[in-house]
């Protein structure tokens, strides 16, 4: 198997495409390479480029500047002996309806030089492989979605690429072909086969994935293993805080507090959840109006901060005021109320360590705590911070 330290069979420099009658560049000067039996996930937002890419990579469309090459060919120069080094699984159905599914692996692995009876040979193993022997020889419009996802990637596959793009491969799948997917992936990657993956369900591709591009705008923001991406920029932990302030007390002051305490590495505001008529605010944990005085207990008794047996969680667990998987204030209020805030706070530090210097800055400000939720960021969490949170 070829080393993932050795060549790179995909290498990208300084890419740019701009469309006729632009006035901004669709690439912009994007750069990077994918080794030999590396899995490379190439994420963005709509309209960020990457499908141009992929597009530029693959054949389909000439690039305006840069170079590309894909199996140690300059794609540019030669498309016809790129395309004999890659292969392509699109998001929807292209399959030839016309043929069986035996007849479309047949038909594609002639069609890249391999004689008769080996392609032949070659579809069998593959059908073998995905499952869909006992459903060869039937027509395609008895294939279910997941079935023909299957048959794409085995047509893919059937003249040996060095390199596999994959669109999405288990959009809309049920969890078994997922898995499937998924796994054959993993020997893909063993076998030494370069796969370029885009895909909108990060946190699924988190744990295949060994490295990460994330685009925007035609240019590269960032490109590193997960892991190192979502220590770097999305933090240790999320501690994310559901509040009612205090009347007259400003949102983003009290936000702008939070994020100023020790350990918090950013603060932000999330939308605010809805809330049904009538529904007291600060109905959840003790906090505001009337319940100043709670809350500072719950301030003293959560500055022991992580320490063992101490306060921090334990004291919210104590005070029965933190639920399963790290949630507060769900059963004393019911729905969030009028006015509520929601902040997310990352952190550098373990989550008991920030709640009593957190709970100290709202009783100061009189404000209510009405929900908590710790949990860990994730690749998502990371696309976010770079690519910001409107919908394109």
């Amino acid at each position: 198997m070829p080393s993932r330290d050795g060549p790179a069979v995909v290498e990208v420099a300084d890419l740019v495409k701009r469309y006729p009658r632009s006035d901004t560049n669709a690439v912009d000067g994007l750069s990077f390479t994918v080794a030999p039996g590396e899995i490379f996930g190439l994420f963005g937002p709509n309209g960020a480029g990457k499908s141009t890419t992929v597009g530029i990579l693959t054949t389909r469309l000439r690039a305006t500047g840069g170079r590309v090459m894909v199996g140690g060919v300059d794609v540019g120069r030669d498309p016809a002996a790129a395309r004999a080094q890659l292969a392509v699984v699109p998001q929807h159905n292209n399959l030839d309806r016309a043929l069986t599914p035996r007849q479309n692996l047949v038909y594609h692995a002639t069609y890249h030089g391999l004689p008769r009876r080996e392609a032949e040979s070659r579809a069998g193993e593959l059908l073998e492989r995905f499952g869909l022997t006992e459903r060869a020889d039937r027509r395609i419009e008895a294939y279910s979605g997941g079935m023909a996802q299957r048959l794409m990637i085995a047509r893919a596959l059937t003249h040996d690429p060095m390199v596999l793009f994959l669109d999405e491969p288990t959009n809309a799948l049920d969890p078994q072909t997922r898995l499937l997917i998924w796994g054959q992936i993993r020997q893909l990657r063993e076998r030494g086969v370069a796969i370029v993956l885009t895909t909108h369900a990060m946190n699924e591709a988190t744990r295949i994935v060994d490295r990460v591009g994330i685009v925007d705008h035609g240019r590269l923001l960032t490109l590193d293993t997960p892991d190192n991406l979502v220590r770097g920029l999305a933090g240790d932990a999320l501690l994310d805080l559901t509040l009612t302030p205090a009347p007259g007390d400003d949102p983003e002051a009290l936000c702008a507090a939070l994020g100023e305490l020790d350990g918090v590495r950013k603060a932000e505001r999330l939308a605010s959840p809805t809330v049904p008529a009538g529904l007291r605010p600060g109905a959840g944990l003790p906090g505001g109006a009337g319940g100043g005085a709670a809350l500072a207990a719950l301030a003293a008794r959560a500055g022991g901060g992580a320490r063992p047996g101490g306060g921090g969680l334990a004291a919210l667990a104590g005070a029965g005021l933190l639920g399963r998987g790290g949630a507060a204030g769900r059963n004393g209020g019911g729905p969030a109320g009028r006015g509520r805030l929601r902040v997310r706070l990352h952190l550098a530090t373990d989550p008991a360590a920030l709640l009593g210097a957190a709970v100290t800055v709202l009783t100061a400000r009189s404000a209510a705590l009405n929900a908590i939720d710790i949990g860990e960021p994730s690749l998502e969490d990371v696309f976010i911070e770079l690519t910001g949170r409107e919908p394109r």
